[in-house]
């Protein structure tokens, strides 16, 4: 039942016009195929196998690989880690070579858990070197070289040369980005004895060249110079366009460095000959540029033009944004060099729209990358509810049939206990469905916040320069992650409440351009660490005193929380000195907004259910208007009184 329903659920979120084409048709026959298998390991193996065969299809059309889902969802039911580990690391190379690196790392991740899981070192070393790859990219330098540092250890401890030559040859371009060109240098040339020993020609050029950089990068021109060569041998011997592609721009930019524009054009040249054989022409198109830049170092301006041009015109049929960025900028300072300064404002100009789509582009890719993140924990929460359900009907199922065989023998004992066992499981049973209910409500809590603050990123990002911007996604990345944390669980920790309740506030006075401040004070008798209390319970109170009360005050807000303890009861008293209720409802009726808050709504039933489940009236929120000695408002006070549970 849960393999016929989740495969249902996969195969719905394909397009309708995707069920029309005849690769449609073969991917669904496919998959009715998939129901006919056992569900064991040999069918999650299957599955993965024809996930990497059809992954073209399903990138094509921009939609999920069923396959790999189907593959999650067995390995989940069987408990097989591996299968788990190969489907997140093929997940994560399919969105690294998407450039979407921010999935890649977080797929990669997953495959380090189930790796780590199953035990096995030379699965952990790929995964690791997999996520040290996505993080680099992203260029976390110093997280990046922690995972490959891993992989390595790991890769000697099984004696797996393949990802001991991938460690160490990605530690190099670690320390290469750094500008720590010696380390560098001794970490290729340990990958290019390996790659030798082992007879792996392309890796052998790989690393060669990147000792040409390192050296290049120490102002050895003649060295670099050579271990370019030394490179572009091997790669003509491979017959290896996109080496020889970049062995020669490599030359041509280091005889550039030393002057000899001569040699550097030549080399050029032949980059660009080449690259017309390679499918990505991004390359051609930097070919181009480079001899254009060289052309215009020598004063020849009508040449450098020419080719500058034949770039941009490249780029714009291919919709290069970077190069065009970079092309423009070269065109303009050529310009200048002659002289011509209107013109060279023009390019000028030019390239920095190009810059300005270019950021844009970054922001929106890591919003739609961070609630894709989201997206993948949901259904994999959902996987395993569903996966929970089955095992608890299986349960169920031996429970009775043990009670079944025990009326036989002890009917009197049974008539007497089931009047007992009947008032337990009717409790229990209520119960459980009030913990469904608060988890359903929990869960509600996480979209209705993320797109409430996706929301407030797209205002700020059109609203403040770049570099705010990236620091507020920044923060509200790692809020959503303690947030998507947190709210798996019943109870979480004092301590990590308010450390989400603080970086929300933190957003918010970004956001709000600093219109109020905020203390958080908590009792000295409470251990933080020890204290557990519901997730997200304090942060609606808290939002809507700042968007209802400090927003629309004149001069600086102050929002105080104060949490206390009595017994196995905890308080905390939200206090703001806003606008108060009345005026805030009377602004909300100028705009036309008389709907309730979301989030007020969904908390009330939180706390009403956590009433009902613990059997207690403790838990209730109360409303205080303040008001001065003339009766006027000053603000609200919300107190939220709660059971507690404690660790020990």
């Amino acid at each position: 039942m849960l393999k016929g329903c989740y495969l249902l659920l996969i195969l719905l979120s394909l397009t309708k016009g995707d069920i029309y084409g005849q690769d449609s048709i073969l991917v669904f026959h496919t998959l009715d195929s998939a129901r006919l298998l056992p569900g064991d390991t040999n069918k999650v193996n299957w599955l993965i196998d024809k996930g990497k065969a059809m992954s073209h299809y399903f990138d094509k059309h921009k939609a999920e690989n069923p396959f790999f889902q189907e593959a999650i969802a067995t390995s989940q039911h069987l408990r097989y880690f591996r299968g788990l580990f190969s489907v997140y690391n093929e997940l994560g190379i399919s969105k690294r070579n998407k450039s979407e690196y921010i999935l890649a790392s977080e797929y990669h991740e997953k495959a380090v858990k189930y790796a780590e899981e199953a035990k096995d070192d030379l699965m952990l070393a790929i995964a690791l070197n997999n996520t040290g790859v996505d993080y680099r990219r992203q260029e976390k330098l110093e997280k990046a070289f922690g995972y490959h540092f891993r992989a390595l250890q790991l890769a000697e401890k099984v004696n797996d040369v393949r990802n001991i030559c991938v460690a160490i040859n990605s530690i190099g371009n670690i320390q290469l980005s750094s500008e720590k060109y010696d380390d560098a240098i001794a970490h290729f040339n340990k990958a290019l004895l390996l790659e030798r020993e082992n007879k792996n020609s392309l890796g052998a050029a790989i690393n060669l060249g990147n000792i040409g950089y390192a050296y290049q990068g120490l102002g050895k021109l003649d060295l670099a110079i050579e271990y370019y060569k030394k490179s572009l041998a091997v790669n003509q011997v491979l017959n290896n366009s996109m080496g020889l592609a970049i062995c020669y721009n490599a030359l041509g930019d280091a005889y550039k460095e030393k002057k000899d524009y001569a040699s550097a054009l030549e080399y050029l040249h032949k980059a660009l000959a080449v690259n017309s054989k390679v499918d990505d022409k991004v390359h051609e198109a930097e070919s181009y540029l480079s001899i254009g830049k060289l052309w215009s170092l020598q004063g020849k301006h009508e040449e450098a033009r020419k080719n500058i041009q034949a770039s941009i015109n490249l780029s714009q049929l291919w919709r290069f944004k970077l190069m065009l960025k970079d092309a423009y900028k070269a065109l303009a300072a050529d310009y200048k060099a002659n002289g011509e300064f209107e013109k060279s404002l023009e390019a000028m100009d030019k390239s920095l729209l190009y810059k300005d789509s270019l950021l844009d582009e970054t922001s929106a890719q890591a919003l739609a990358q961070t609630q894709a993140i989201y997206e993948v924990d949901r259904k994999d929460n959902q996987i395993k509810l569903l996966e929970h359900d089955k095992q608890l009907g299986e349960l169920r199922t031996k429970r009775n049939v043990v009670y079944i065989i025990s009326l036989a023998g002890f009917l009197l004992m049974l008539t007497v206990g089931g009047f007992f066992y009947i008032r337990h499981r009717d409790l229990e049973t209520k119960k459980r469905t009030l913990q469904l209910e608060l988890r359903s409500l929990r869960a509600q809590m996480n979209p209705h916040f993320i797109f409430n603050s996706l929301s407030s990123i797209h205002r700020f990002i059109w609203s403040n320069n770049q570099e705010e911007a990236s620091d507020y996604l920044t923060k509200f990345s790692r809020l959503m992650r303690m947030i998507l944390d947190n709210t798996q669980y019943t109870f979480i920790s004092l301590n990590k409440e308010l450390e989400s309740l603080r970086l929300y506030l933190d957003l918010e006075k970004l956001r709000c351009n600093n219109i109020f401040d905020y203390e958080i004070t908590v009792s000295e008798e409470i251990n933080e660490e020890e204290a557990m209390i519901p997730p997200m319970i304090i942060q609606p109170y808290v939002e809507n005193a700042i968007w209802h009360g400090l927003v629309h005050k004149s001069g600086k807000g102050l929002l105080e929380i104060n949490v206390s303890l009595k017994g196995r009861v905890l308080t905390c008293i939200v206090t703001d000195n806003g606008i108060g209720r009345k005026k805030a409802v009377e602004i909300k009726e100028k705009k036309g907004q008389t709907h309730r808050s979301m989030g007020m709504k969904v908390t009330e039933g939180r706390i009403d259910l956590i009433r009902k489940i613990n059997n207690t009236k403790e838990a209730n929120v109360n409303i205080t208007d303040l008001e001065d000695e003339a009766g006027t408002a000053t603000g609200t006070e919300v107190r939220l009184v709660l059971p507690v549970e404690f660790i020990f």
